[in-house]
Protein backbone atom coordinates (compact mmCIF):
# COMPACT_ATOMS: atom_id res chain seq x y z
CA UNK A 1 0.00 0.00 0.00
CA UNK A 2 1.31 3.46 -0.91
CA UNK A 3 2.04 5.82 1.98
CA UNK A 4 -0.45 8.38 0.67
CA UNK A 5 -3.26 5.79 1.00
CA UNK A 6 -2.47 4.81 4.57
CA UNK A 7 -4.24 6.12 7.64
CA UNK A 8 -2.56 9.28 8.91
CA UNK A 9 -3.35 10.90 12.23
CA UNK A 10 -1.92 14.12 13.63
CA UNK A 11 -2.26 15.49 17.12
CA UNK A 12 -0.60 17.05 20.13
CA UNK A 13 0.72 15.41 23.28
CA UNK A 14 0.34 17.67 26.28
CA UNK A 15 3.73 18.02 27.96
CA UNK A 16 3.43 20.10 31.10
CA UNK A 17 2.23 23.50 29.96
CA UNK A 18 3.47 22.86 26.41
CA UNK A 19 2.51 20.70 23.42
CA UNK A 20 4.41 18.18 21.30
CA UNK A 21 3.14 17.81 17.75
CA UNK A 22 3.09 14.26 16.36
CA UNK A 23 1.93 12.35 13.28
CA UNK A 24 1.16 8.64 13.10
CA UNK A 25 1.33 7.00 9.67
CA UNK A 26 -0.24 3.54 9.72
CA UNK A 27 -1.91 1.50 12.44
CA UNK A 28 -0.15 1.18 15.84
CA UNK A 29 -2.24 -1.96 16.50
CA UNK A 30 -1.12 -3.73 13.32
CA UNK A 31 1.08 -6.21 15.20
CA UNK A 32 4.40 -4.93 13.92
CA UNK A 33 6.48 -2.74 16.20
CA UNK A 34 5.46 0.92 15.96
CA UNK A 35 8.52 2.99 15.08
CA UNK A 36 9.16 6.36 16.71
CA UNK A 37 11.54 8.60 14.75
CA UNK A 38 13.53 11.14 16.78
CA UNK A 39 14.91 13.91 14.59
CA UNK A 40 18.27 15.59 14.89
CA UNK A 41 19.57 19.04 15.55
CA UNK A 42 19.06 19.71 18.35
CA UNK A 43 16.47 22.07 16.94
CA UNK A 44 15.61 20.51 13.58
CA UNK A 45 12.08 19.47 12.61
CA UNK A 46 10.68 16.09 11.60
CA UNK A 47 10.64 17.13 7.93
CA UNK A 48 14.15 16.02 6.95
CA UNK A 49 13.55 12.49 8.33
CA UNK A 50 10.07 12.28 6.84
CA UNK A 51 11.20 9.58 4.39
CA UNK A 52 11.11 6.95 7.14
CA UNK A 53 7.35 6.87 6.71
CA UNK A 54 8.17 4.62 3.74
CA UNK A 55 8.39 1.83 6.34
CA UNK A 56 4.68 2.18 7.05
CA UNK A 57 3.95 1.07 3.49
CA UNK A 58 6.67 -1.56 3.16
CA UNK A 59 6.24 -3.19 6.58
CA UNK A 60 2.68 -2.40 7.58
CA UNK A 61 4.02 -0.76 10.73
CA UNK A 62 3.01 2.54 12.30
CA UNK A 63 5.68 5.22 11.93
CA UNK A 64 5.50 8.11 14.38
CA UNK A 65 7.18 11.42 13.63
CA UNK A 66 7.20 14.30 16.07
CA UNK A 67 8.63 17.77 16.41
CA UNK A 68 10.60 18.13 19.60
CA UNK A 69 9.84 20.95 22.01
CA UNK A 70 10.96 24.28 20.60
CA UNK A 71 10.81 22.95 17.03
CA UNK A 72 8.39 22.93 14.11
CA UNK A 73 4.72 22.67 15.08
CA UNK A 74 5.45 22.02 18.76
CA UNK A 75 5.49 24.78 21.36
CA UNK A 76 8.20 27.35 20.62
CA UNK A 77 10.07 28.80 23.56
CA UNK A 78 12.35 31.48 22.20
CA UNK A 79 12.71 33.13 25.59
CA UNK A 80 14.22 30.10 27.33
CA UNK A 81 17.91 30.22 28.17
CA UNK A 82 20.52 27.52 27.65
CA UNK A 83 19.94 25.99 31.09
CA UNK A 84 16.39 25.04 30.06
CA UNK A 85 17.40 22.92 27.05
CA UNK A 86 18.73 19.66 28.48
CA UNK A 87 18.95 16.02 27.44
CA UNK A 88 16.70 15.14 30.37
CA UNK A 89 14.02 17.53 29.10
CA UNK A 90 13.87 15.80 25.72
CA UNK A 91 13.96 12.34 27.28
CA UNK A 92 10.97 13.28 29.42
CA UNK A 93 9.19 14.56 26.31
CA UNK A 94 9.84 11.28 24.49
CA UNK A 95 8.53 9.22 27.41
CA UNK A 96 5.45 11.43 27.57
CA UNK A 97 4.82 10.92 23.86
CA UNK A 98 5.08 7.13 24.20
CA UNK A 99 2.57 7.19 27.05
CA UNK A 100 0.20 9.53 25.20
CA UNK A 101 0.15 7.19 22.21
CA UNK A 102 -0.23 4.12 24.45
CA UNK A 103 2.80 2.34 22.96
CA UNK A 104 5.18 2.55 25.92
CA UNK A 105 5.04 -1.22 26.45
CA UNK A 106 6.16 -2.17 22.93
CA UNK A 107 7.91 0.09 20.43
CA UNK A 108 10.98 0.65 18.28
CA UNK A 109 13.02 3.86 18.31
CA UNK A 110 15.10 5.35 15.51
CA UNK A 111 17.24 8.33 16.43
CA UNK A 112 19.03 10.27 13.70
CA UNK A 113 22.09 12.39 14.62
CA UNK A 114 21.07 14.29 17.80
CA UNK A 115 18.05 11.99 17.85
CA UNK A 116 20.55 9.15 18.25
CA UNK A 117 21.87 10.85 21.38
CA UNK A 118 18.32 10.70 22.70
CA UNK A 119 17.98 7.11 21.52
CA UNK A 120 21.14 5.98 23.27
CA UNK A 121 20.33 7.91 26.44
CA UNK A 122 16.86 6.34 26.43
CA UNK A 123 18.21 2.84 25.83
CA UNK A 124 20.82 2.87 28.61
CA UNK A 125 17.92 3.33 31.04
CA UNK A 126 16.66 -0.07 29.85
CA UNK A 127 12.96 0.73 29.38
CA UNK A 128 11.02 -2.52 29.24
CA UNK A 129 8.98 -1.51 26.20
CA UNK A 130 11.94 -0.70 23.92
CA UNK A 131 12.28 -3.70 21.59
CA UNK A 132 14.41 -2.26 18.77
CA UNK A 133 16.90 0.61 18.46
CA UNK A 134 18.38 2.24 15.36
CA UNK A 135 21.22 4.74 15.85
CA UNK A 136 21.45 6.58 12.54
CA UNK A 137 24.40 8.85 11.72
CA UNK A 138 24.89 9.57 15.38
CA UNK A 139 27.62 10.10 17.95
CA UNK A 140 28.71 8.80 21.33
CA UNK A 141 31.04 11.68 22.25
CA UNK A 142 30.79 15.35 21.30
CA UNK A 143 34.56 15.74 21.75
CA UNK A 144 35.20 13.14 19.06
CA UNK A 145 32.48 14.64 16.86
CA UNK A 146 34.13 18.08 16.93
CA UNK A 147 37.60 16.65 16.34
CA UNK A 148 36.40 14.73 13.30
CA UNK A 149 34.35 17.62 11.94
CA UNK A 150 37.38 19.86 12.10
CA UNK A 151 39.49 17.18 10.40
CA UNK A 152 36.93 16.96 7.59
CA UNK A 153 36.72 20.70 7.07
CA UNK A 154 40.52 21.06 6.93
CA UNK A 155 40.43 18.66 3.98
CA UNK A 156 38.01 20.83 1.99
CA UNK A 157 39.58 22.73 -0.92
CA UNK A 158 39.65 26.46 -1.51
CA UNK A 159 40.68 27.64 1.92
CA UNK A 160 37.29 26.76 3.45
CA UNK A 161 38.77 25.90 6.84
CA UNK A 162 40.69 29.17 7.00
CA UNK A 163 37.56 31.18 6.16
CA UNK A 164 35.58 29.39 8.84
CA UNK A 165 38.32 29.82 11.43
CA UNK A 166 38.68 33.53 10.65
CA UNK A 167 35.03 34.25 11.32
CA UNK A 168 34.83 31.96 14.36
CA UNK A 169 37.76 33.83 15.89
CA UNK A 170 36.13 37.18 15.10
CA UNK A 171 32.67 36.07 16.20
CA UNK A 172 31.20 36.95 12.79
CA UNK A 173 29.39 33.68 12.09
CA UNK A 174 26.52 35.51 10.37
CA UNK A 175 28.83 36.92 7.71
CA UNK A 176 27.81 35.76 4.20
CA UNK A 177 31.34 34.47 3.60
CA UNK A 178 31.12 32.24 6.66
CA UNK A 179 27.67 30.99 5.71
CA UNK A 180 28.84 30.17 2.18
CA UNK A 181 31.84 28.24 3.54
CA UNK A 182 29.56 26.36 5.93
CA UNK A 183 27.35 25.39 2.99
CA UNK A 184 30.35 23.79 1.26
CA UNK A 185 30.88 21.54 4.29
CA UNK A 186 27.18 20.68 4.53
CA UNK A 187 26.94 19.66 0.89
CA UNK A 188 29.91 17.35 1.28
CA UNK A 189 29.22 15.80 4.67
CA UNK A 190 25.56 16.44 5.61
CA UNK A 191 23.53 15.93 2.42
CA UNK A 192 25.08 15.25 -0.98
CA UNK A 193 21.79 15.32 -2.89
CA UNK A 194 21.74 18.06 -5.55
CA UNK A 195 19.43 19.81 -5.18
CA UNK A 196 18.51 19.09 -1.59
CA UNK A 197 15.15 17.37 -1.18
CA UNK A 198 12.41 19.88 -0.27
CA UNK A 199 11.96 18.16 3.10
CA UNK A 200 15.62 18.78 3.97
CA UNK A 201 15.49 22.39 2.82
CA UNK A 202 12.35 23.00 4.91
CA UNK A 203 14.16 21.84 8.04
CA UNK A 204 17.16 24.10 7.41
CA UNK A 205 14.84 27.03 6.70
CA UNK A 206 12.99 26.37 9.96
CA UNK A 207 16.24 26.30 11.92
CA UNK A 208 17.33 29.58 10.36
CA UNK A 209 13.99 31.12 11.32
CA UNK A 210 14.24 29.92 14.94
CA UNK A 211 17.74 28.83 16.04
CA UNK A 212 16.88 28.83 19.76
CA UNK A 213 17.42 25.14 20.52
CA UNK A 214 20.33 24.56 18.13
CA UNK A 215 22.16 27.68 19.23
CA UNK A 216 21.70 26.87 22.92
CA UNK A 217 22.70 23.21 22.84
CA UNK A 218 25.03 22.99 19.86
CA UNK A 219 26.22 26.37 18.63
CA UNK A 220 26.32 28.18 15.29
CA UNK A 221 27.38 25.19 13.13
CA UNK A 222 28.00 21.46 13.11
CA UNK A 223 31.72 21.92 13.74
CA UNK A 224 31.75 24.94 16.08
CA UNK A 225 30.08 23.39 19.13
CA UNK A 226 30.02 25.85 22.02
CA UNK A 227 26.59 25.02 23.49
CA UNK A 228 25.55 22.92 26.46
CA UNK A 229 26.31 19.64 24.65
CA UNK A 230 29.99 20.44 24.13
CA UNK A 231 31.16 18.01 26.85
CA UNK A 232 28.47 15.35 26.38
CA UNK A 233 29.43 11.67 26.13
CA UNK A 234 27.75 8.32 26.63
CA UNK A 235 30.75 6.13 25.81
CA UNK A 236 31.13 4.75 29.34
CA UNK A 237 27.44 3.74 29.51
CA UNK A 238 26.89 2.05 26.17
CA UNK A 239 27.44 -1.41 27.66
CA UNK A 240 24.12 -0.94 29.45
CA UNK A 241 22.16 -1.21 26.18
CA UNK A 242 20.66 -4.69 26.26
CA UNK A 243 18.72 -4.91 23.01
CA UNK A 244 20.20 -5.77 19.61
CA UNK A 245 20.93 -2.43 17.95
CA UNK A 246 21.32 -1.34 14.32
CA UNK A 247 23.97 1.33 13.68
CA UNK A 248 24.00 3.09 10.30
CA UNK A 249 26.21 5.78 8.78
CA UNK A 250 27.40 7.09 5.42
CA UNK A 251 30.84 6.77 3.86
CA UNK A 252 31.08 10.59 3.58
CA UNK A 253 29.23 11.24 6.84
CA UNK A 254 30.21 13.88 9.37
CA UNK A 255 29.52 10.96 11.70
CA UNK A 256 32.80 9.37 10.63
CA UNK A 257 33.87 5.82 11.52
CA UNK A 258 35.78 7.24 14.49
CA UNK A 259 32.59 8.93 15.70
CA UNK A 260 30.47 5.79 15.27
CA UNK A 261 33.05 3.29 16.54
CA UNK A 262 32.07 3.43 20.26
CA UNK A 263 28.57 2.18 19.41
CA UNK A 264 30.06 -0.78 17.58
CA UNK A 265 32.70 -1.59 20.17
CA UNK A 266 30.66 -1.06 23.35
CA UNK A 267 27.03 -2.02 22.63
CA UNK A 268 27.06 -5.78 23.29
CA UNK A 269 24.81 -6.81 20.38
CA UNK A 270 24.90 -4.60 17.28
CA UNK A 271 25.23 -4.50 13.53
CA UNK A 272 26.85 -1.64 11.59
CA UNK A 273 25.89 -0.77 8.00
CA UNK A 274 27.77 1.90 6.03
CA UNK A 275 26.11 3.40 2.94
CA UNK A 276 28.87 3.95 0.41
CA UNK A 277 27.27 6.81 -1.55
CA UNK A 278 25.89 8.78 1.38
CA UNK A 279 26.93 11.37 3.90
CA UNK A 280 24.71 12.23 6.88
CA UNK A 281 21.36 11.45 5.25
CA UNK A 282 21.29 8.02 3.60
CA UNK A 283 17.52 8.06 4.18
CA UNK A 284 17.47 10.42 1.17
CA UNK A 285 20.87 9.90 -0.48
CA UNK A 286 20.32 6.13 -0.78
CA UNK A 287 16.69 6.02 0.19
CA UNK A 288 15.71 2.57 -1.06
CA UNK A 289 18.78 0.84 0.33
CA UNK A 290 18.47 2.61 3.68
CA UNK A 291 14.79 1.72 4.05
CA UNK A 292 15.47 -1.90 3.11
CA UNK A 293 18.22 -2.13 5.73
CA UNK A 294 16.08 -0.67 8.51
CA UNK A 295 13.09 -2.75 7.43
CA UNK A 296 15.06 -6.00 7.57
CA UNK A 297 16.30 -5.20 11.07
CA UNK A 298 12.86 -4.18 12.37
CA UNK A 299 11.16 -7.24 10.89
CA UNK A 300 13.63 -9.33 12.81
CA UNK A 301 12.55 -7.64 16.04
CA UNK A 302 8.78 -7.64 15.47
CA UNK A 303 8.31 -10.73 17.64
CA UNK A 304 10.63 -9.58 20.41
Amino acid sequence: MAVDKMAVREGYAGFGEWKTWYRVTGDPQAGTLPLVVAHGGPGCTHSYVDSFKDLAASDGRAVIHYDQLGCGASTRLRDKGADFWTVDLFLAELENLLATLGIQDRYALLGQSWGGILGAEHAVRRPAGLKALVLANSLASMKTWVEEANRLRKALPGGIHEILLKHETAGTMNDPEYLAATDVFYRQHVCRCDPWPPEVQRTFDAMAEDPTVYGSMNGPTEFHVIGTLKDWTIEDRLHLIEIPTLVISGRHDEATPEVVRPFVERIPDNGWVVFENSSHMPHYEERDACMATVSTYLRGRDNA
